[in-house]
């Protein structure tokens, strides 16, 4: 190696007292994550920005009509591309999942973006409703391996006391994505069309894959750490001649399940605030898109804050000495009630007349507390699995929070308009309900199987890397 190549690591790398090494490189990886989350809801959210365009485009037969509120409601058509969508992110999450193990994490994630990338960009050559269905699908194929592929990546570059906190800072992408989407879109469409924001969007995942391939991921990562060594020995037995865990030996883990309940329950939640914050400030304040923008945004600053506090609150409680199993769950357990002042919303209409800000301030806190606990639910498949089994393992659970959403969608669809109350309390419960449900499957996070107990306590100590002798 060169010498001009050692001083450019030397300026990443700082060495501590005894075996530890500590490298700051784990913070670019994270940054390139949080690019590529920010990209992946700027892909996905690029539809819905622009498809007001597309009733002025005749051959697209593309239509709204009004409710009986008298509130613009798009047609199946709208409905029909978000649903093909949906089912492939779905469907996408349990093959991505899968094939990012079996791939390695730095090839898994480039063919991730590869496709949902193109296929972003191909939105632009669509001329009929079907076509926007296909694109829609490899689209959602696609983005399902994100959230697979970067858990692994942080299982794979962070300590157990910092994977959390990691989550939170490149989660927070999908916030920014809010922020940086809405006057990107608007500035090249006005100027070139809306085929131009299906370009300018999947061009920056092309552009990402570049600083991705040029990273030389697998020879700068850390060494496995002692928590990893344990519970890859707890997997020796089961694995295939290809090194791969069978996927139905994952499914005899309780662990398995705790973190699809997780994502199941609350998931729906998530997408609740973001999907029906707009049409909930319409209906009960009388803001239009325009005017209610102030009060969006709130939430997603808000939300990004909570993001990484509730990230960085489980670390912190494991540097005081917290095992990662009272740290983990005291965290979400914390979110979980922060969560819980969100069935108030209905009412503050009723005290507050015209002034939104109580409610949406009330959703913000909810919000924030949401994206506190999914950085802390999405750290402990690594707190359960090898990093080798990490990728399928969220990739399960992404599935079953997809039809987790999707059933939450349903019922507030038939239910926010004329019961408002009843779907507040169920997102005011989800957490608190999930957080049993997690304790009851998994009463210790960190523990490896009982034939194979763990050599550290859970403090935080084994997650010192492991070095062999010089």
């Amino acid at each position: 190696m060169s010498s001009t190549h050692n001083a450019a690591l030397a300026g990443f790398t700082s060495k501590s007292s005894g075996s530890e090494e500590n490298t700051n490189i784990r913070w670019f990886v994270c940054a390139l994550l949080f690019l590529a989350t920010t990209i992946n809801y700027m892909d996905r959210n690029v539809f819905g920005y622009v498809e007001p365009l597309l009733h002025d485009v005749p051959f697209m037969g593309w239509n709204h009509a009004a409710d009986q509120f008298h509130q613009p409601v798009f047609d199946n058509n709208f409905g029909n591309v978000i649903m093909f969508f949906q089912i492939a992110y779905g469907i996408g999450f349990v093959l991505a999942g899968r094939v990012i193990d079996k791939l390695g994490t730095k090839l898994g994630y480039t063919l991730a973006i590869l496709i949902w990338g193109l296929s972003s960009m191909s939105h632009s050559l669509v001329t009929s409703v079907a076509g926007f269905c296909v694109a829609r699908i490899f689209l959602g194929l696609g983005e399902s391996g994100n959230f697979p592929a970067a858990i692994k990546a942080i299982s794979e570059w962070f300590p157990t006391k910092e994977r959390a906190k990691a989550v939170g800072y490149f989660n927070s992408g999908s916030n920014a994505s809010a922020l940086i989407a809405p006057p990107l879109v608007a500035y090249v469409t006005a100027r070139w069309g809306w085929q131009a924001a299906f370009l300018t969007t999947g061009s920056m995942g092309m552009a990402w894959l570049i600083l991705w391939t040029a990273f030389p991921y697998n020879r700068l990562r850390r060494s496995s750490s002692q928590t990893q060594a344990n519970l890859e020995a707890d997997f020796a037995d089961a694995r295939t001649h290809g090194g791969t865990i069978p996927f139905f030996t994952l499914l005899r883990r309780p662990g398995m399940y705790a973190f699809a309940v997780g994502k199941g329950l609350t998931d729906g939640v998530w997408w609740f605030y973001l999907f029906y914050l707009p049409q909930f400030l319409n209906r009960n304040y009388g803001l239009s898109l325009k005017d209610a923008y102030p009060y969006m945004l709130t939430v997603y600053m808000i939300s990004s804050v909570g993001s990484i506090f509730g990230g960085s609150l489980s670390g912190s409680l494991m540097a005081r000495g917290r095992s990662v199993n009272s740290a983990r769950k005291l965290t979400m357990l914390t979110m979980a009630l922060c969560v819980m002042p969100v069935i108030f919303v209905p009412h503050m209409s009723q005290i507050f007349a015209s002034n939104a800000w109580p409610a949406t301030l009330l959703i913000a806190l909810a919000a924030a507390a949401h994206q506190g606990w999914s950085a802390n639910l999405f750290a402990t498949p690594g707190d359960m699995f090898p990093s080798t089994a990490v990728s399928t393992v969220v990739g399960f659970g992404g599935a079953c929070g997809a039809l987790g959403g999707a059933c939450f969608t349903w019922i507030v669809k038939k239910n926010l308009s004329l019961h408002q109350l009843l779907v507040f309390s169920m997102a005011a419960g989800a957490y608190i309900v999930a957080l049993a449900i997690i304790q009851l499957l998994v009463p210790r996070l960190g523990a490896t199987h009982p034939t194979n107990p763990p050599t550290d306590p859970g403090n935080g100590i084994a997650d010192k890397p492991l070095f062999k002798p010089a």
